[in-house]
């Protein structure tokens, strides 16, 4: 009789396999090559099923709906460990502290203290194991199609296979709170906005240049943008090749409506970027033979302009 059970653990360990190994569980973990290999077969398998079906023109809205489907099970998992944590933190505060061995605590408490340690530690390593499959998904997904997967909501934490995606509003708060304390800023935010219709290999050709110059700049560059359609898009696609933080300021239609795309020009500058990098039409003639300037990459320049923020123009070579 075949078993379904994953292999076991042999040759070098990675850093998820040897977390998983420290759980005091008699069930094996799957390998990471075996979570790896399942991110892309599921990827592979709705794109190929799709392929020249009458579905193939939702493809990246099934596709994205299957990583962020990943993503959101590692966040659920991930708010179950932040639970069991808080239930650790609450007992030991009622024992005394983390120190609450030396008051001679009951074999009940002792059992339930390692129960919420167990759990928290065991729930930490499916996160990971879940996310290892979304990257993968995800990394399919970018190869096939050359189009780039971002939560609409939450992160996306860095690992040897994707870089970190962050909201905004999250690195705001971080980099008040490291004002605060005192400490230094760290990263170099580079703000990038473009019109969507900008897509075309001369105006990717260009981003690439203007991107690539930006990073030799500032060795320590974030890239910050709206993750919007086309070159924005292709710009998270180069940050992520390069394994650069990328900050997504992604505009809430249901609170601001229209006004939503000029409102996240005021979170990319309140990220301090060191330089905002616009291109506000197609450099493209043949795309775009009367250049009209795209309201909210216009927005975003004039904005840090008034600010004292560098703002330079994506614009053909000399």
């Amino acid at each position: 009789m075949t078993s379904n059970a994953p292999s076991p653990l042999t040759g070098p360990l990675t850093a998820f396999e040897a977390q998983a190994l420290t759980l005091d569980d008699p069930r094996p973990h799957p390998p990471e090559d075996a979570l790896t290999q399942l991110g892309h077969c599921v990827m592979t398998e709705l794109l190929d099923l799709i392929a020249d079906t009458a579905l193939e023109d939702f493809q990246a809205t099934l596709a994205e709906a299957l990583i962020g489907a990943f993503h959101s099970a590692a966040q659920r998992i991930e708010r179950e460990a932040d639970r069991a944590r808080d239930s650790l933190r609450e007992m030991l505060r009622d024992l005394g502290g983390p120190d609450a061995s030396a008051f001679g605590i009951s074999e009940t408490e002792d059992a339930n203290l390692q129960e919420a340690t167990v759990k928290a530690h065991a729930a930490d390593i499916a996160v990971l194991a879940v996310e290892t499959i979304r990257n993968a998904a995800s990394q399919t997904y970018t190869v096939a199609t050359g189009e780039v997967w971002t939560p609409w909501r939450g992160g996306v934490r860095a690992s040897r296979t994707s870089a970190a995606m962050i909201e905004a509003r999250a690195a705001i708060r971080a980099a008040k709170a490291r004002r605060d304390q005192g400490l230094p800023p760290g990263a170099q935010v580079v703000a990038f906005r473009a019109a969507p219709r900008a897509n075309t290999a001369m105006d990717n050709g260009r981003v690439l240049d203007a991107l690539n110059w930006a990073l030799e700049t500032w060795p320590s560059m974030v890239l910050a943008t709206t993750g919007a359609e086309g070159p924005e898009k292709h710009a998270i696609k180069w940050a992520k090749g390069r394994g650069l933080t990328v900050v997504l300021a992604k505009p809430e239609f249901d609170r601001f409506g229209r006004s939503a795309v000029f409102r996240c020009n005021d979170e990319l500058l309140d990220l301090e970027p060191v330089c905002v990098l616009t291109l506000d039409h197609s450099l493209d003639v043949a795309r775009e033979p009367e250049p009209k300037a795209f309201g909210p990459a216009k927005n975003l320049a004039q904005k840090a302009l008034a600010s004292g923020v560098r703002a330079l123009e994506v614009r053909l070579r000399g």
